[in-house]
This record gives C-alpha cells, sequence and structure tokens, in this order.
C-alpha cells in the first residue's frame, strides 16, 4: 500500500530536507526512522520521494513525503511516536500505487514571518500584488537551469501577532524564490525599495538580483493535492521538544532584552561621569597636560 505522510520540522537542526553524506537531513532522518521499525529496507523499492526539497535553516508543517509499505498501520503508528522530536507528523492519507508527492501538487504555501517590529505594512501587502500571475523571477531566485517563469496564485502580508507574515501560494517555487520576494518585500516596509523597483525586476529590467532574506523565518505552511489527510498530533517527543525549544527562546529574548538594557544604563552612567569631570577644573587641566605629553613624544 501507498502512502502520504505530511510533516512538520525544525529546519536549523538540519542540513536541509534532502538526503546528503554525512550530514543531518530530514529525509535521512525519516527514512532512517521507516528502516529502523521495518516498513522498508530499500528506500528506491519503496519508491520513498517528499514534495520539495527545503534548504537549511527553513521549516515546515507541511512538507509530504510517501512510500509504499506492506505495514501500512505500523507506519501510521511508527512515524506518530518513532521519529525524532524535530520532527513530527500532522497527517496521512492512503494514495494510489504512482502517487509522486512533487509532480501531483496543485500548489504550494509559504509563510516568512519578518523580525522586524517595523514596516509599512500597506505598502507591503500592495508591493506583495506584483508577485501574483504569471512572471520571470531569474531576478528573484537563484541561478539555476529550471525555467524562471513562475505562476504565483496568491501573496499578500499582514500582521499576525506581533509579526508581519508574508503568505504565498504558487504552482513551484524556484531555488531561494520566497525569500528573495520576502528580501524585496522587507526593503518596501522600510522604504528602501518600492513597488515599481519589484515590477522592473519582474520585467528583468538591469542586471540586478534580489538577496535571500535569512531562512530561519521561512516555513512551508501547506501542500495541495485535492485530498485530505487525516490528521495526526504530534508526538509527545515532540510537543516536548516544541516546548522546549519555545522556553529556550523565551529565555534567550529575556537575556537579550536584559544585556540590551544593562548596556544602555552602563552608556547613560558614563557619560554621566565623563560630564562631571568636565566640570572638575583638575580633571580638565590633567587631560590637557596628559595631550600635550603625548604631542611632544
Amino acid at each position: 500500500m501507498r502512502l502520504a505522510f505530511r510533516l512538520g520540522y525544525w529546519g536549523e537542526n538540519f542540513f536541509g530536507s534532502q538526503v546528503q553524506a554525512e550530514v543531518r537531513t530530514v529525509e535521512g532522518e525519516v527514512i532512517a526512522t521507516c528502516r529502523r521499525v521495518g516498513l522498508f529496507d530499500d528506500p528506491g523499492a519503496a519508491r520513498f520521494a517528499f514534495a520539495g526539497r527545503t534548504d537549511r535553516g527553513v521549516n515546515a508543517v507541511g512538507q509530504v513525503c510517501a512510500f509504499s509499505t506492506e505495514e501500512p498501520e505500523r507506519a501510521v503508528a511508527a512515524l506518530g511516536f518513532e521519529l525524532p522530536g524535530d520532527i513530527w507528523t500532522t497527517g496521512w492519507a492512503t494514495v494510489h500505487d504512482g502517487f509522486s508527492p512533487r509532480k501531483e501538487a496543485r500548489s504550494r504555501t509559504y509563510r516568512y514571518y519578518f523580525s522586524e517590529e517595523f514596516g509599512d505594512v500597506p505598502a507591503m501587502d500592495e508591493a506583495a500584488q506584483e508577485f501574483v500571475g504569471e512572471h520571470d523571477f531569474t531576478r528573484f531566485s537563484r541561478q539555476s537551469e529550471r525555467s524562471p517563469i513562475r505562476r504565483v496564485i496568491s501573496a499578500g502580508v499582514r500582521e499576525e501577532d506581533d509579526f508581519r507574515v508574508f503568505e504565498v501560494t504558487a504552482e513551484s517555487f524556484l531555488w531561494n524564490m520566497v525569500r528573495c520576494m520576502a528580501w524585496s518585500l522587507a526593503a518596501v516596509g522600510r522604504g528602501e525599495m518600492s513597488r515599481e523597483e519589484i515590477r522592473a525586476l519582474l520585467q528583468r529590467q538591469g542586471e540586478r538580483r534580489v538577496p535571500a532574506a535569512r531562512p530561519e523565518g521561512l516555513i512551508l505552511t501547506d501542500v495541495d493535492y485535492g485530498f485530505p489527510f487525516t490528521p495526526l498530533p504530534p508526538s509527545p517527543k515532540a510537543t516536548s521538544a516544541l516546548d522546549a525549544r519555545r522556553e529556550e527562546f523565551r529565555l534567550k529574548e529575556r537575556v537579550n532584552g536584559a544585556l540590551l538594557g544593562l548596556s544602555r544604563d552602563l552608556q547613560k552612567r558614563s557619560g554621566d561621569r565623563r560630564t562631571n569631570k568636565a566640570k572638575s577644573p583638575c580633571f580638565h587641566s590633567n587631560l590637557e597636560e596628559h595631550i600635550d605629553k603625548c604631542n611632544d613624544r
């Protein structure tokens, strides 16, 4: 029987999703788990495949993998509980024997969470509309041999809690395409780029290529096939790992805030001391004497 699983993972713990020799990857961990619990021995014979690759640092809650196995019940239970804590299943489905998670995807959706607490969100959202439709994304992707023509179904920027979020859906994406789009929208939010400049880049005017935004803010949220997945809750192992990571980031945020506040206090106190010393004739005289001695050397 052939099964499809929807996966989530914390991207910074992996050297990307695609299997690579001697480094930790998402595919490598999923394959190792399947082998360990006896779902298959040979991923090639099982026709193991992912919906697409994500780069190092990119996260997911909607990645999809598929494989064939003679142990479907064990597969659902095993991938729900035996994966490492930084990979988890969010759903599963029975699919036809020739199902390809990459070729049969109708669309893919990403969200990019901007770290900046500022930004002109209406201007960013308006600029994002330039991406909608069929365009040449040469200036918004890493150079490759693939066709740069892509069709974006929807794009927009909104405020969500304390973040500015860019969400984009397309039939498919080029390498670094979403991160380059996100970088340009952040520049619009800061007033450093205009909607018209994005339009010109889509028309391949000039030689400029847009840089890619940091990977940590990017999440693959959905790959659509036109059929539903049966939901699977994250395993206790994954829930515990995510809770621990959340607490770690809360602590880091507190420490960073304290460091910034203490640094500003020290700077203020140093400034006050300099002011008091400058008011002292003795200090002023000694300082001038020291400068004269240095100039005589």
